[in-house]
């Protein structure tokens, strides 16, 4: 059952220099959803494709939810996608049997990040999830919302063009308590921005925490990321042993080689949740010097994860015939803080059946 959502607007403010968009008039801002694959259970998946005015172009299929395309028009008349992806729906559903699945363009649910070993207390009892990833919960267990097939409710507006995806996740899914309703929205602005807005409801109390893992490359999806620039609004990170659990521990950054508060070169090789800086809605941004093309991050979550990797092990090909390999992108996963229901320092992940998770995320693209 899918409910309407209704979009969130927060009292943030852009600074005026990222609302500045060179317009292209001949563009006109429309939907349009062509077939995309079918699943071997028969279940059809359809590519919707959103654009503005502007000549920007979102692709995004039932599959996951996911996010296959983001073309974006440079100063120079060229386009450039900046997402990693697959051309089919069969390499999409084969990424998940890889040894390390790269999760590309996905919503991630019902709880991003790891749970140690797959358990938790909630109101007095022991929560024990399927574990999935050295002894632990990864990303919602081994069939979590990465690989659902969404219900889709077209949802555009006067202002913006939209699609929302609906998800079904039942009591016991994966483990996890309560029949969970999920939607999310992507909007596609004139200001060149991609929101994604979250809501879920749960007839009991459980636990969520969801994300967006598109891996983001301002020069190319078939380029490397070694060049571009990263800054993160964060003063601290987790603390995370061998296998990436937090220790409960926040690390100052002072001196810290993730220190990102100016911008330095991308990292090749993060897997690191940063805590972003209170009462600053802007998490983060990449600069492609170039393609002369920024992203900034903006999102209302206590943190934003940061990775790069993504290989595919020359198993999979990627668009247009891309061999990704771990430089290939870098994805900036805004969410909760991984394993939060066993620290109670840690932002609370429980929702309650009274209650309502709202979760709000823009990337927003300027050409410098």
């Amino acid at each position: 059952m899918c409910f309407l959502i209704f979009m969130l607007h927060l009292n943030f403010t852009i600074p005026k220099k990222a609302m500045e968009i060179k317009r292209i008039p001949y563009f006109e801002a429309e939907i349009s959803t062509k077939l995309f694959g079918v699943l071997p259970n028969g279940k059809a998946v359809y590519r919707h494709e959103l654009s503005n005015q502007n000549g920007m172009k979102l692709q995004v299929i039932d599959y996951g939810a996911t996010i296959t395309s983001l073309q974006i028009p440079l100063e120079n008349g060229k386009i450039v996608d900046v997402v990693l992806g697959f051309p089919t729906l069969e390499d999409y559903v084969a990424s998940f049997d890889l040894e390390s699945a790269p999760y590309f363009g996905a919503i991630v649910g019902r709880f991003a990040g790891r749970i140690h070993n797959g358990a938790f207390m909630l109101n007095g009892k022991k929560i024990e999830l399927h574990q999935n990833n050295n002894g632990n919960s990864l990303h919602g267990g081994f069939q979590g919302f990465s690989t659902a097939v969404w219900k889709v409710k077209e949802a555009p507006s006067t202002f913006n063009t939209s699609i929302t995806f609906c998800h079904f996740s039942p009591n016991n899914d994966e483990l996890f308590p309560g029949n969970l309703e999920v939607e999310v929205t992507y909007t596609l602005t004139e200001a060149n921005e991609v929101l994604i807005d979250y809501k879920a409801k749960s007839d009991q109390d459980t636990i969520v925490n969801l994300t967006h893992h598109s891996y983001f490359n301002l020069d190319g999806h078939a380029a490397d990321v070694k060049k571009q620039e990263v800054t993160v609004n964060a003063h601290q990170i987790l603390e995370t042993t061998k296998e990436n659990i937090p220790t409960g521990r926040f690390l100052d950054l002072n001196n810290h080689p993730f220190d990102f508060n100016r911008a330095k070169k991308c990292p090749t090789k993060i897997d690191t949740t940063f805590i972003i800086n209170q009462n600053d809605f802007a998490a983060a941004s990449l600069i492609s010097k170039k393609n002369k093309l920024e992203m900034t991050v903006f999102t209302n979550q206590p943190a934003v994860h940061i990775y790069v990797g993504g290989n595919c092990f020359n198993a999979i090909k990627g668009k247009e015939n891309a061999n990704y390999h771990p430089l290939s992108g870098i994805c900036f996963e805004t969410q909760n803080f991984p394993d939060a229901p066993n620290h109670p320092h840690f932002p609370n992940a429980v929702l309650t059946k009274e209650k309502t998770y709202r979760q709000h995320t823009v990337y927003k693209f300027q050409n410098l």
